[in-house]
């Protein structure tokens, strides 16, 4: 039992603190403060993004409508995601560092395939899904070269921007923020500030590190929007309630 207690125990603590915390019964030591306080965040932003797009899935899903979400914007969003959790894999980072990148990846990829549904194009939406379980596939093998993996990490940071202002620039045309869900915005955004920190703890890669600073500006951006079109009804709903009185 001790044995498991002290297995457990080392998935968050290094060896080192391990000693430091109940050999030595130091529990002020700062180096092992940040390092644990980054791993077991780490751990928790995993955790936390099996389920962070699902409100945005089942929000689609519930409406039978993508209304309001940029496929573009979608597509931009996965690609910034994909080369991210590619490139720190090829690199053996830390999974704590860098694991939710392929749970948002599965997801991010289903809203695409949604919005593309919804918007009537069906043979694209599966065409879009084979193609990108491929182009993963590549990514991870060992074959793609580091310097590709890293240029496509370090394009990440304008592709962030110009992903999030496609979607800040439709909400803010259509005066309203559609179907896009509160919970997964509020969720991506606290997601991005405690990444930092781990991405500083843990990798210590400048271009990453970069990217989630530049990912919380952008994510900081549509949550007040959020905020700011909170009671805005769609363009759709009011124009459907105006058809049903006529």
């Amino acid at each position: 039992m001790a044995d498991f207690i002290k297995g457990l125990l080392l998935s968050i603590l290094s060896e080192k603190c391990y000693d430091e915390y109940f050999l030595n019964y130091n529990f002020l030591d700062v180096p092992c403060f940040k390092s644990t306080l980054s791993k077991g965040l780490g751990i928790g932003i995993i955790a936390g993004s099996i389920l962070v797009k699902v409100p945005q899935i089942l929000k689609i899903l519930g409406s039978k409508s993508a209304e309001g979400i940029n496929v573009y914007g979608v597509y931009l969003e996965l690609f910034a995601i994909t080369a991210n959790f590619s490139y720190s894999y090829v690199m053996n980072f830390p999974f704590s560092a860098w694991g939710e990148g392929t749970f948002l990846a599965i997801q991010t990829a289903i809203i695409a395939v949604l919005v593309l549904h919804y918007g009537g194009n069906s043979l694209k939406a599966a065409t879009f899904l084979a193609v990108y379980i491929g182009l993963v596939s590549t990514l991870v093998s060992g074959y793609t070269p580091k310097d590709v993996l890293w240029s496509m990490q370090a394009i990440n940071v304008p592709i962030i921007v110009i992903a999030k202002a496609i979607q800040i620039l439709t909400n803010y045309k259509n005066g309203s923020t559609g179907q896009l869900s509160a919970v997964t915005c509020a969720l991506l955004f606290g997601g991005s500030i405690a990444r930092i920190f781990t991405s500083i703890q843990e990798t210590g890669d400048s271009i990453i590190i970069l990217t989630y600073c530049v990912s919380t500006a952008t994510n900081a951006a549509l949550v007040l929007q959020l905020f700011w079109y909170w009671n805005v009804k769609t363009t759709t709903t009011k124009n459907k309630k105006k058809k049903k009185r006529t």
